[in-house]
């Protein structure tokens, strides 16, 4: 057996140091690891929708995903469920290094074994999410979590990926965050199953609550997303925003089976595309020399004509 089996066999029987090890490994795309997990009983893969449940939260910075999140793990461990939360921060594009602060802000469950916070560094992946989330997520549904969180970067428009990881997405706005039409605008009317409407204890609450209404009922799709008001700080509102999450998984379980289907189908492919793009990507990294780094910078080389010569 390798060493990815070995410590991976460790981190599905529970041992908290061997789950850190595995998800570094999947970040630092060990592709032992992936093989590994691949050959493992994952309940989303093989048995279907909300096992565990997954819930993707998204939204601009500074509508408080995080203190949501946070609620939201500790109304789970009060109805007795093992919860994982993926926070995935932005990577600085110049270092490559992130913040990772998730941990720090959600401390007060550090000490309990029903929870295990993990932050990822987007490493500059577009979708809002780190390319290797999905495989994370896989990890905790096998590690036998019950609820699985992935707060993403809250970048706008390109967090549709949170769609093909996420069973339900949870979209966090505030009257800060403008009307709704701006979160037509951002593509939020399409990636949302629930809206929160977060600091409702602000001025515009109210009519952004409404907009946020009135834009869904124009909605003809099979789903048609809740929008809640929430303070997330004081906790008022998070339970019938959990309501409204649960609602949505048992649309998933029953009449909107083959829209979750069809979500987990993309997100195969995704997986797919990214693991090859990776691969490819350090491959030209690995072939470009000095010489020709230098003649790339200088001018001399023209990088659409080397990328065709090497296709």
């Amino acid at each position: 057996m390798s060493d990815a089996a070995a410590w991976l066999d460790r981190a599905l029987a529970g041992e908290r140091r061997a789950l850190a090890r595995a998800i570094t490994w999947i970040e630092c795309r060990h592709g032992a690891i992936g093989a590994a997990l691949a050959k493992r009983p994952v309940g989303r893969r093989d048995h279907g929708v909300g096992q565990p449940h997954v819930v993707g939260v998204t939204g601009p910075p500074g509508s408080g995903k995080s203190t949501f999140v946070d609620r939201l793990v500790t109304r789970a461990r009060a109805d007795g469920q093992r919860v994982a939360v993926v926070a995935v921060d932005p990577s600085s594009p110049f270092s490559g290094g992130s913040i990772l602060g998730d941990r720090v802000r959600m401390e007060r469950h550090t000490g309990d074994d029903g929870v295990y916070i993990r932050s990822l560094s987007s490493r500059g992946h577009l979708g809002g999410l780190s390319a290797a989330s999905a495989e994370v997520v896989d990890l905790f549904d096998a590690a036998g979590f019950d609820l699985v969180l992935v707060e993403t970067v809250g970048v706008g428009q390109s967090e549709l990926g949170i769609m093909e990881v996420a069973d339900t997405v949870v979209v966090i706005l505030t009257p800060e965050s403008g009307d709704a039409v701006q979160a037509m605008k951002a593509g939020l009317l399409e990636i949302a199953d629930v809206f929160v409407v977060n600091k409702s204890d602000r001025p515009g609450a109210d009519r952004l609550a409404r907009e946020l209404a009135r834009a869904v009922a124009l909605d003809d799709g099979p789903w048609r997303p809740e929008v809640r008001k929430t303070v997330a700080r004081d906790g008022d509102g998070v339970d019938a925003v959990v309501d409204a999450t649960r609602a949505h998984l048992a649309w998933c379980v029953g009449e909107g089976r083959e829209r979750w289907n069809q979500r987990r189908a993309a997100a195969r492919v995704r997986l797919y595309l990214d693991l090859v793009a990776e691969k490819a990507r350090r491959r030209a990294e690995d072939a470009l020399d000095a010489a020709t780094r230098e003649a790339l910078g200088d001018g001399e080389l023209d990088p659409h004509a080397l990328a065709h010569d090497h296709e």
